[in-house]
């Protein structure tokens, strides 16, 4: 079975029930099992406490505000910083408003050690708030504590059609290459990257089906990242760093803001020297899975949503914007920006 049927099979596996293993299958899960509780003491967990980056963002920007909600596990949450600043909400909310000219307030639900399971409660609470968009990053737990992908994938795809259904346009972070995470030992880390990719491939079938969007995350925690660990992994050497989670929002930026009508007027189309395509989902989520920063959205041809391959998909490789700045959030929208000496708004745990 090629790559994209696999992918196929496993998305329908989680959701019409089943996603029964085959015996190589089998024997990679109970080994990733095995292996992962090794990982987790390795990797180990001194503080679950991060700054929470609730608050609005976007100082002096004229309005209508932009509400966004941000779930997730520790990659979301920003475990390992120290500041709001260096957390993935701050600089979403930040780079959002500057490149949108709006004020955005951003929610943070994200819990730190999440699995896909937990996202039930936490879209629960978000859609109190009533966001316009959610970002949702999600799965790399799933992996180390040997969740079965079809079970990952469903509770992710019922989350993504709750807030589709109220009308919150959603981007997933798909989840990162975990295959050069140096606490994981072989053969641990050639099975992590294997259940990663396929996972990654997986949800972004999933949620694109339940009306939302994704973004590979892939080199996230890959190649890139193993290039430089000292700068992009943080001091467990599984999460990011400050810089490594900066680099994770601003892969994000330009497909959140093309969920809600705001991308560039040159992005409209899928352009060919840049790789993008309309393609059937599964060949595009595989594709997606091996390469950071690729956006996966539903279209259609000639009218139709589906064709022989299954749902008509664009793969677009969004231009990720340099510049910009990460700043603290404003409890209160007309709050005056923070004095230098000012301490920045922290938490004692993610919401």
């Amino acid at each position: 079975m090629g790559k994209a049927a696999a992918a196929r099979k496993l998305a329908a596996a989680a959701a019409y029930g089943g996603g029964g293993l085959g015996m190589a299958g089998a024997t990679t899960y109970g080994l990733l099992r095995l292996e992962a509780r090794i990982a987790r003491r390795v990797i180990g967990r001194t503080d679950d406490r991060v700054p929470d980056a609730t608050g609005w963002y976007g100082r002096g920007r004229p309005g209508p505000s932009l509400r966004l909600a941000l779930l997730g596990d520790s990659s979301a949450a920003g475990y390992g910083v120290h500041t709001v600043e260096q957390t993935p909400g701050a600089w979403l909310g930040s780079l959002v408003a500057e490149r949108a000219d709006r004020r955005v307030h951003l929610r943070e639900y994200a819990v730190v050690g999440a699995q896909s399971s937990h996202l039930e409660a936490q879209v629960t609470q978000a859609l109190v708030a009533e966001p316009e968009v959610a970002v949702v990053l999600i799965g790399a737990n799933d992996v180390t504590h040997g969740v079965l992908p079809a079970t990952s994938v469903r509770h992710l795809s019922e989350a993504v059609r709750r807030l589709r259904d109220a009308g919150v346009q959603v981007v997933v972070g798909t989840c990162p290459d975990l295959g050069t995470i140096r606490p994981l030992p072989p053969p641990l880390r050639q099975v992590a990257r294997l259940w990663s990719r396929r996972l990654a491939a997986a949800q972004t079938i999933a949620v694109v089906e339940a009306d939302g969007r994704t973004v590979s995350l892939a080199s996230i925690l890959g190649p890139e990242f193993d290039e430089a660990p000292q700068v992009l992994f943080g001091p467990d050497r599984f999460h990011p760093s400050a810089e490594g989670y900066e680099k994770l929002a601003r892969v994000l930026v330009p497909s959140v803001l093309a969920a809600v009508g705001l991308r560039a007027d040159d992005e409209d189309l899928p352009r060919a020297h840049r790789g993008e395509a309309v393609m059937p989902i599964g060949y595009a989520a595989v594709q997606a899975s091996a390469n950071a920063g690729t956006e996966v959205d539903g279209t259609e041809v000639a009218g139709a949503k589906r064709g022989v391959g299954g749902r008509w998909v664009t793969l677009m490789r969004r231009r990720v914007q340099p510049g910009g700045a990460s700043d603290s959030p404003d409890a209160h929208e007309g709050q005056e920006p923070q004095t230098p000496d000012a301490p920045a708004e922290t938490s004692t745990g993610a919401s």
